[in-house]
This record gives structure tokens, C-alpha cells and sequence, in this order.
């Protein structure tokens, strides 16, 4: 059992008992790591996030509207760009603690925070996550495609690149009302080592809504019934990074700003996140 002993969840003071209160209190109660209040959101601002979810897929179907051999990473940074402007949304990654453009571009073994640049070339069998990250008046949306540039690969890619998408999907249907988080990364490392895959450890998805990232962060291995307990109204990312080889990543030394990781044997690696809100029967998708 995890040590719950800061009282996490708060009831409204001078109000009685909602069904959820109940629900969360009985879980406290037994010694579970539960939510803070903070952490549900409010109507208004899943509203908030859900118009931000969908303008931060438009963005990725712009993306797949032009992605293809030949053109450079710079140039699908380009779009993001333009479509942000267009829509007066702000790429949340453009700055954050250093991160020099709208987007992330990760090509082959590229596991995530791939920086766009003239000189990344798509090739015709390259796999490559895309990453999106956007706020629109205080509220964030966040997702990431796999694309195959040329519409084939080796079998070898294709599979992880649909594996992965596996994960991301079982993930989802691991997360329950009132179960917890360890349940999703159960759900994701079963069916990842199936093929004999390595679950990235060193990063993981989170809560977003209000910021680019807020608490939970969301594991993607673990063990049923452990983590924090999701309830309704919870917003947050589920991102597996799969590898093809060892789940150990490191940074790469030629990059200037720190950020790109790459798979620790240097094999493939792919990624797929979608933002969900938790409801009462089960995850709604928001961004994807």
C-alpha cells in the first residue's frame, strides 16, 4: 500500500458528501494514493481543453497533409508554426527550458524531443514521431503521431510502429474509473515485451489541461492496483515510447541543447500519445 498520510483529497467545506468524495475517501481511507481536488477539472476548463485538444490535432493533420521523402524536419516546424499563427494558438514547446522550436521531430532512433532542423532529411522507409504540444487562451492540448515516410519501411519498423500504437490503445482501455495508474502500465509492458520490446522508463506521460505538464505522471510499466487512483475529471497524456531493443535511453552529445533522446543500442524506437479525460465510463479522447 502506498502511504497516503497529507489527506489528499479535501471536501468542499460546508458542503455534503458527493458520490465521488465518497468514492476517493474510501480508497484514502485505505491507505491508496488518491488525487488531489486540484487536480479534477471543472466543466469550464475541460471545456477549455477540449477546444484546445482539437485545434492541437488540426495541427497534426497539417502535419500528415505534407509529410513526406524529401522535405526536412524544418519544414514540418514551419507548419506547426503557421498553423498556430493562423489559429492564435502558442507551440508550447517553442523556449520551454531551452527547446528552440514548435515541435518535436523524431526520426528512427530518435525516441523523443527530436529537434526540427534543414538539414534532417525524410527518407522513404524513415519511421518519425511527431510531437505537438499548443495552448489556446490558458488551456493545453498534447499529442504525437508515428508517420512512415513513403508509405513503407522495413518489417521490422512497420511492426513497432504498430505495436506501439497497441500499447497506446490497450493502455487506454486499462484506464478505469476509480482504478489506478499502474494498471495502464501493466497493460502497456504486457503486451510491449510480447515482442520482446523495451518500455522507455526514463520518461512518461503526465497531466496537462492547465499547463504542458501538470501531476500525475503516468508510467508506462508497473504493476496492477499501485499508482495514483484516476478519477472523473482527471485529464492526462498516455505516450508509450517503445524500443526496439534495450528500454535505456541517453542523450545525444551532439545536440547543443540537451534535449534529444535516443535509444540506448541506437535501434528504433516509436511513440504514439493521445490526451484523455477521465469520465465515469471510462477515458474520452481529446487530442490525438
Amino acid at each position: 500500500m502506498v502511504s497516503n498520510k497529507k489527506n489528499r483529497w479535501r471536501c468542499l467545506p460546508g458542503q455534503p458528501l458527493t458520490e465521488l468524495d465518497k468514492k476517493v475517501l474510501y480508497w484514502q481511507n485505505k491507505g491508496k494514493l488518491v488525487p488531489t481536488r486540484e487536480m479534477v477539472k471543472t466543466p469550464e476548463q475541460i471545456e477549455g481543453i477540449r477546444i484546445a485538444g482539437k485545434l492541437n490535432t488540426g495541427c497534426l493533420d497539417a502535419v500528415a497533409a505534407m509529410i513526406k521523402p524529401g522535405i526536412s524536419t524544418q519544414e514540418i516546424d514551419n507548419v506547426c508554426m503557421k498553423y498556430c499563427e493562423e489559429n492564435h494558438c502558442h507551440p508550447s514547446c517553442l523556449n520551454y527550458e531551452g527547446f528552440p522550436k514548435s515541435v518535436c521531430t523524431s526520426v528512427n532512433e530518435v525516441v523523443c524531443h527530436g529537434i526540427p532542423k534543414k538539414t534532417d532529411i525524410l527518407e522513404v522507409g524513415d519511421i518519425v514521431n511527431v510531437d505537438m504540444t499548443l495552448d489556446y487562451n490558458g488551456y493545453y492540448g498534447d499529442a504525437s503521431r508515428m508517420f512512415i515516410i513513403g508509405g513503407e519501411t522495413t518489417p521490422e519498423k512497420e511492426q513497432l510502429v504498430r505495436v506501439t500504437k497497441e500499447c497506446l490503445e490497450i493502455g487506454a482501455e486499462a484506464a478505469k474509473p476509480y482504478g489506478f495508474l499502474g494498471d495502464i502500465g501493466h497493460a502497456i509492458q504486457k503486451h510491449a515485451e510480447k515482442y520482446h520490446y523495451g518500455v522507455v522508463r526514463d520518461l512518461c506521460g503526465h497531466g496537462v489541461g492547465l499547463a504542458m505538464h501538470e501531476e500525475p505522471e503516468v508510467l508506462h510499466y508497473g504493476r496492477k492496483g499501485t499508482g495514483m487512483m484516476l478519477v472523473p475529471g482527471m485529464v492526462f497524456t498516455i505516450e508509450p515510447m517503445i524500443n526496439m531493443g534495450t528500454w535505456q535511453v541517453f542523450i545525444d552529445e551532439d545536440d547543443p541543447y540537451g534535449w534529444e533522446v535516443i535509444s540506448g543500442d541506437e535501434k528504433p524506437s516509436a511513440q504514439w500519445e493521445h490526451t484523455f479525460l477521465m469520465t465515469e465510463n471510462g477515458v474520452e479522447v481529446l487530442s490525438y
